[in-house]
């Protein structure tokens, strides 16, 4: 049953964040979707927001987090910093104060509109070492943002304990498999869809893919 109530989805485009709007939608009464743009790598990502927004009519609001790119430097946010993966400490990609940033903002916005569900894609399972990822993250930053704020805010995060499998999987689930498929922007240089197929975020998406592309076939057997 949906919840006669509203929601906002931190949203950036990928498969992870579109994934979750599908699910707010299965969920909430009302849902508004918030992206930020804080500089990064590529523009494309804030077009596609654009996109599945306007595709089924979701309220969009796009913020400014210029701030956050001058504080922040990664190869998120600046060409000359290569995309590597680092022993012992987060890969080059990380956004120091990201999910922080994000989720405080999109509360902010939620508070506006009277929705006391903020739903966000981050995820512990495959969270490349971003310790704004997890679960005990989410947990602290949710009692902090109904004290700021004086309001009874539930963060949802329907990903944190998914496997890359099990996100396709819910996708499937949902009937959007082919709309993430095909209309997401998941790779960290700006390809739509199955993306470079070199960057992390590629192989962590397709390896996904194929294990559940795999697990359908070995049931329909």
């Amino acid at each position: 049953m949906i919840k006669n109530e509203k929601a906002v989805v931190v949203f950036s485009g990928g498969q992870d964040s579109t994934t979750c709007l599908f699910w707010a939608k299965q969920t909430f009464k009302d849902v508004i979707a918030v992206t930020f743009n804080y500089g990064q790598r590529h523009d494309a990502e804030i077009d596609v927001a654009k996109k599945i927004a306007a595709d089924f009519n979701i309220p969009h609001h796009i913020l400014d987090m210029g701030l956050l790119n001058q504080l922040a430097p990664s190869a998120l946010t600046r060409d000359e910093i290569l995309i590597k993966e680092r022993d012992g400490q987060p890969p080059t990609t990380f956004v120091e104060g990201r999910n922080l940033l994000f989720l405080s903002f999109a509360a902010i916005l939620g508070k506006q509109y009277d929705a006391r569900h903020i739903v966000t894609g981050v995820c512990e399972t495959d969270f490349s070492g971003y310790p704004d990822c997890r679960d005990s993250f989410v947990k602290s930053l949710n009692v902090t943002l109904n004290l700021s704020m004086d309001f009874d805010f539930v963060i949802h995060t329907p990903l944190m304990w998914l496997d890359k499998k099990q996100t396709w999987a819910l996708a499937d689930d949902l009937g959007a498999f082919d709309y993430v498929r095909e209309n997401t922007l998941t790779c960290y240089n700006g390809i739509k869809g199955s993306g470079c197929g070199e960057c992390p975020a590629c192989k962590l998406r397709q390896n996904g893919l194929d294990q559940y592309k795999e697990d359908k076939r070995g049931d329909v057997q």
